[in-house]
């Protein structure tokens, strides 16, 4: 960090910069050091061919033997607890790559994550992580469009970046709707595939994983009370065996209609609520009880039929699908 020893990675960086022409300034900039820090490690360790970084390292070394042994009891175990948290946060970094970010955005977070201060620098995570600025920046950029980290400013200094106390509420929250849109897309394609292709099979698996794990992270917002309304709104459906408008159940069952909206509204945000059957609104506008198209294949369906001269089960024109 700022202010510490330059290490001999560090010199190795300034003669390569030094060699392509870089100034001081930038060289400072890129190892997040003062310029006046830069200056006065070319002026003391350069060497008649120009600044080399083996050569400076020596000559830095020298100088330390000369001075006596400057690492107290107290510093050495300060280095010993830095190298600890290196090591943390790089298990750390490789654990955020298994759940699919990538690298150097998880390297990145996980030096914001483990920070004593309020926000890290671009110069600061540079030195951290001994990466170039640009990797850094890009990594940012990558965190920033996904929320987990924030830029902020304290009194005009230079801008910082933050992981925000509230950046776990908003990523459950993105995941828990990601979830809940790939059930409705995976129900959506059973339509299409139908429920007895490998196809549908496999959308059906698909819809019910993604439908529990949406709702065992969120339960979707539904309260207990309007819960246990919507399976009354349910059974009054299949026990009418009749498509029925909102004004209509709210009507048979005593209720106010926006309660009666809200059930069925329950309904359609959590599909399992009403599994196996699924509610449905037809064209009228009614809402009416069907089957759900993965639970049952056409070769299922059709051994249901009543044969000819059987009279059919109540509520079986209703529940033959649309």
């Amino acid at each position: 960090m700022p202010g510490s020893r330059l290490t001999h990675e560090d010199r190795r960086r300034i003669a390569v910069w030094l060699a392509e022409g870089l100034g001081y300034a930038e060289i400072a900039r890129r190892l997040g050091r003062p310029t006046s820090t830069i200056s006065r490690e070319v002026a003391r360790n350069g060497a008649a061919d120009g600044y080399l970084a083996d050569h400076a390292q020596r000559a830095t070394g020298r100088r330390a033997r000369r001075r006596g042994p400057v690492r107290t009891a107290e510093s050495s175990a300060g280095a010993r607890e830095a190298e600890s948290v290196r090591g943390f946060v790089d298990r750390f970094a490789t654990l955020l790559v298994g759940t699919g970010l990538p690298r150097m955005p998880a390297r990145v977070f996980a030096c914001l994550l483990t920070s004593d201060s309020e926000g890290l620098t671009s110069a600061e995570l540079v030195h951290r992580l001994r990466v170039s600025p640009a990797s850094v920046s890009k990594a940012i950029g990558y965190l920033e469009a996904i929320e987990l980290v924030r830029r902020a400013r304290n009194s005009g200094r230079r801008e910082r970046y933050v992981v925000g106390d509230d950046v776990w509420l908003r990523a459950f929250r993105a995941d828990t709707g990601a979830h809940a849109e790939v059930a409705v897309a995976a129900r959506h394609g059973i339509e299409i595939f139908g429920a007895d292709t490998p196809a549908g099979v496999r959308l059906g698996r698909m819809a019910r994983f993604f439908t529990w794990i949406s709702e065992q992270m969120n339960g979707s917002g539904i309260t207990d009370a309007v819960a246990r309304d919507a399976l009354t709104a349910l059974a009054a459906l299949v026990y009418a065996a009749r498509p029925l408008t909102v004004d209509e159940l709210a009507a048979a069952l005593g209720w106010p209609v926006p309660r009666t909206a809200d059930a069925l509204d329950a309904i359609g945000r959590r599909p399992a609520l009403s599994d196996p059957l699924t509610v449905e609104q037809t064209g009228s506008g009614a809402f009416a009880v069907t089957p759900r198209p993965d639970r049952l294949s056409p070769a299922q369906r059709d051994a249901l039929l009543p044969h000819v001269g059987e009279v059919p089960p109540p509520g079986g024109d209703q529940t033959r699908g649309r």
